[in-house]
């Protein structure tokens, strides 16, 4: 491998095969020591200051989650940056919004080291230009590819400098410039940081609110995980703040993934809250302040979204699955908020980004400012029962899909290829099946008037993806 230390020009020994399966569609990812090490990210920081200095970038902002690993290869990073001549602004231990925060407020590129909701042996790096705007493969990360395995050429001005910004407390100050909390009645918040980063934001952002408390579950900052995966949506993962919630008596759980960019509510029961419903309360809220305003959903969102932006007089704008598609069809419309079925959730007032924080102090403040229990709260935007999200291994996932549809041919109303395949049948059900662009799997969601019909689709379709294995 390369020396870290110093500017080349020479090709490195990668192959593009190997820079492929760390360098994905919208970031950097892989394990750590055998796919991604210091001499590996060194060479991304250099070919990402390349990057954004074309832009006329000057500064890089640079934030890292509480991995292991993240302090080395976020400082490894920041020295390819400043060999680049592009100085560093180092933030320190983030979260995910945090480092998009930084990257609007500060008006520069950032990079946060995160493997988000992946376990512990995983680290990676998500990208962005000045004012949180995505890098992905079509915007600057296949260019940061070619250069992994071509090698980077060396710079001849100044080195950059690296410098440390705290911005902790300025991103919770903003963040409730955008929400008022101050009117709610009191609630007691159950809150599951998974030993993630919403253990270091939760604290300043509802830490010293008069009207919260917060009754905190696995808030010690633990890169290794140790109570469960920081992936709350994995129904397994909620098991413990369900359990804390009715323990605690809570009015309400949240629970962040591993680089806090998103979040799943539990009612007061301890009952999940679909992130579709979170979606339409959040676009209503927007709505309420920018009357006609665009929602963006993307294709695996429940129908009840549409259906609610519709009849708030909004316009509600479908797209694929991905935050760079929703980031993408948000910049294009100018729409206010955007919402996927994985609990991402983007803001216009935010530079476009996702943050799990901000909604959820929009739930927060919703079921603030009424007297009912968040189940009933929410009741209104659960229109529909859904599967959630069932992958199966497939071999050629092309052919088990036109299989799929062949088999319902005669109950389709309507059939589109946006993202995947999404079939709508007769009786107002639909399913959707997407190949992973990055294992040998077949993603199946699918929506219903009722339970029972969920489960049969589910049941039918499974039988014809999974011929020689278990239906469930």
């Amino acid at each position: 491998m390369p020396d870290p230390t110093g500017d080349r020009s020479v090709a490195t020994d990668r192959t593009t095969e190997s820079v492929a399966a760390v360098v994905k569609a919208y970031d950097v990812r892989g394990l750590v020591g055998e796919q991604i090490d210091a001499p590996f990210v060194a060479d991304v920081g250099r070919a990402f200051a390349r990057l954004v200095r074309a832009d006329g970038a000057t500064s890089i902002v640079v934030g890292h989650d509480m991995r292991d690993s993240s302090p080395e290869l976020s400082r490894a990073f920041a020295d390819g940056v400043c060999e680049q001549g592009v100085d560093v602004i180092l933030i320190g231990l983030a979260s995910t919004d945090q480092l998009y925060f930084a990257s609007g407020r500060l008006d520069q590129p950032g990079a946060m080291f995160t493997a988000s909701h992946n376990p512990a042996a995983y680290n990676g790096i998500k990208l962005c230009r000045a004012g949180a705007k995505p890098v992905g493969q079509d915007t600057g990360l296949a260019t940061i590819a070619a250069e992994l395995v071509t090698g980077t050429d060396p710079y001849d001005g100044a080195r950059g400098t690296i410098s440390e910004q705290d911005v902790l407390t300025d991103y919770a100050a903003y963040l409730h410039e955008l929400v008022d909390l101050s009117g709610s009645r009191p609630l007691t918040v159950a809150v599951d940081a998974g030993n993630g980063m919403g253990g270091h934001t939760v604290p300043a952002v509802l830490g010293d609110s008069p009207v919260f408390t917060v009754r905190s579950l696995y808030f010690e900052l633990d890169g290794t995980f140790p109570n469960h995966e920081a992936n709350p949506l994995d129904p397994a993962n909620l098991v413990d703040l369900q359990a804390y919630v009715r323990e605690t008596g809570a009015d309400i759980g949240l629970a962040f993934d591993g680089d806090a960019d998103r979040c799943f509510v539990v009612d007061e029961k301890g009952d999940p809250v679909s992130p579709s419903a979170v979606t339409g309360l959040v676009a209503a809220r927007e709505l309420a302040k920018n009357p006609g305003a665009t929602i963006i959903h993307n294709l695996i969102t429940s129908r009840a979204v549409p259906e609610l932006v519709s009849e708030l007089g909004g316009t509600p704008v479908r797209t694929r699955v991905g935050h760079s598609f929703i980031k993408a069809r948000m910049a294009q419309t100018g729409a206010v908020f955007g919402g996927e079925h994985s609990a991402h959730y983007y803001f216009r007032d935010f530079w476009g980004a996702d943050s799990g924080m901000l909604a959820a102090m929009h739930v927060l403040a919703a079921l603030g400012e009424t007297d009912v229990p968040a189940s009933q709260l929410f009741a209104s935007y659960e229109r529909y029962h859904a599967s959630g999200e069932i992958n199966s291994t497939v071999a050629d996932a092309a052919a088990s899909t036109a299989a799929v549809v062949a088999d319902f041919t005669a109950e389709t109303a309507d059939v589109d290829s946006l993202d995947g395949v999404t079939v709508s049948l007769d009786d107002g059900s639909w399913f959707n099946l997407r190949a992973s662009n990055t294992e040998p799997l077949l993603r199946l969601n699918a929506e219903a008037a009722d339970a029972a019909r969920v489960d049969q689709l589910v049941d039918r379709i499974l039988a014809i993806v999974r011929p020689t294995a278990p239906i469930r």
